[in-house]
């Protein structure tokens, strides 16, 4: 059945050819620390289960010495120049940006198609499935299309990826950060708090209490999901619907969105503010999050009051 582990498989695929270009790049001037970098990675999504919670845990210590020590650094990828690349946009046009829409069709498709294949996916993870399946999809109809070198999609992955740096690793260091607070028992502290600071019987009170703390949390961690189990067990569950009575599907859904508004404010979220600055060779790296500002507040405030409106 094909499932998570394919994915796994497939993402370490890819860093391990990163890995391989980086380390037969002579121009690279931190190539061994560099090639170190993707290389423990890959390591992590191929072997992930046999190396066991005390290995990741060695080699995420690893991937952070190795990110201080300045990896995994700029080489010079065997790829085509920024004047090759304006020259092919400048002749394709808008065209560009049909394979992109590959991706989120096989994903549409696929999550309604895939489960009928008799259990050859795993139906909980098929969408998942089917949005790898339509970025293997995209790049073969690029490598069609523009007919580049046949390491074209390593060698740009590579060049991307070494563009944003260490900080892309940071969504899925952030999200496991939630868990280990959730586990740590940091909602159960944020719950003894909070009543110190909401107004016995207040609605309005312990709604500004529960989306503010998603969205400080989120600044903090980078990740909604990370913040959400943390106020969730702390303000949530125990104030907002046991104690007052609120619909849990409305607080938690849109709980969520408050956190979001978080997201759009913190460079934490090196995914959604960080890596756009890169890729789009941004003088100013957080210029995203200054254009995010104006929708963030006013959103937050519109999920608060959603919440405050139609959860009681």
């Amino acid at each position: 059945m094909i499932g998570l582990p394919a994915l796994y498989t497939l993402a370490g695929l890819v860093f391990a050819g990163w890995a391989a270009a980086t380390l037969l790049d002579r121009q690279h001037p931190r190539r061994l620390r560099g090639a170190a970098f993707w290389g423990l990675i890959a390591a992590s999504f191929l072997a992930g289960d046999a190396l066991g919670d005390m290995g990741n845990g060695v080699l995420v210590l690893a991937l952070v010495g190795l990110a201080l020590a300045g990896a995994p650094g700029k080489g010079q990828p065997a790829t085509s120049s920024s004047e090759d690349r304006a020259a092919s946009a400048a002749a394709r046009g808008n065209r560009l940006f049909l394979p992109a829409l590959v991706m989120p069709g096989v994903a549409l498709a696929g999550t309604f198609l895939l489960p009928r294949l008799g259990g050859l996916f795993d139906p909980k993870q098929v969408t998942l499935v089917s949005l790898g399946l339509g970025a293997m999809l995209a790049a073969a109809a690029l490598m069609a299309w523009t007919r580049p070198s046949a390491s074209a999609a390593v060698q740009e992955g590579r060049r991307l990826a070494e563009n944003v740096g260490w900080a892309m690793l940071l969504p899925q260091l952030l999200a496991s950060l939630g868990m280990v607070f959730g586990l740590a028992g940091v909602g159960d502290i944020v719950g003894s708090l909070a009543p110190l600071a909401i107004p016995d019987g207040s609605r309005l009170a312990a709604v500004v209490a529960f989306t503010g703390g998603m969205a400080i949390f989120t600044i903090l961690m980078g990740n909604a999901f990370a913040a959400f189990p943390v106020m969730m067990g702390g303000i949530g569950l125990p104030v907002l619907v046991l104690g007052l009575g609120a619909n849990p599907v409305v607080v938690g859904a849109v709980g969520m969105l408050a956190g979001f508004c978080g997201t759009l404010l913190s460079p934490m979220a090196a995914n959604f503010n960080i890596v756009p600055a890169a890729l789009l060779e941004l003088p100013d790296r957080y210029a995203v999050i200054r254009a995010q500002v104006g929708t963030a507040l006013p959103l937050w405030l519109f999920n608060t009051a959603l919440i405050w409106g139609f959860a009681f």
